[in-house]
């Protein structure tokens, strides 16, 4: 429909294209708020944070939180892991 046949048909039409940012999908962001780098190393520490936690909730009432990272990390001696006396 050209124009005229629009105003003909009492049909308004806009000059500008319909949305506030036309020309945009569905308003998705080109980029990410961070870096991939930043978000991995984040994501990494969070879980490491949470399993120490979960390690420390269910340790034994005898050990300490040195005895849980040692065993966190892997580099417990079988005297760490044994209750003291």
């Amino acid at each position: 429909m050209d124009p005229g046949e629009m105003r003909a048909a009492g049909v308004e039409q806009s000059q500008r294209p319909s949305g506030r940012h036309p020309g945009e999908v569905l308003h998705q962001r080109s980029k990410l708020p961070s870096s991939m780098t930043t978000m991995t190393i984040s994501g990494l520490l969070i879980s490491a944070a949470i399993g120490y936690m979960v390690l420390y909730t269910k340790k034994k009432p005898e050990a300490t939180a040195v005895d849980v990272a040692k065993v966190a990390t892997g580099v417990a001696d079988p005297k760490d892991t044994h209750p003291r006396k």
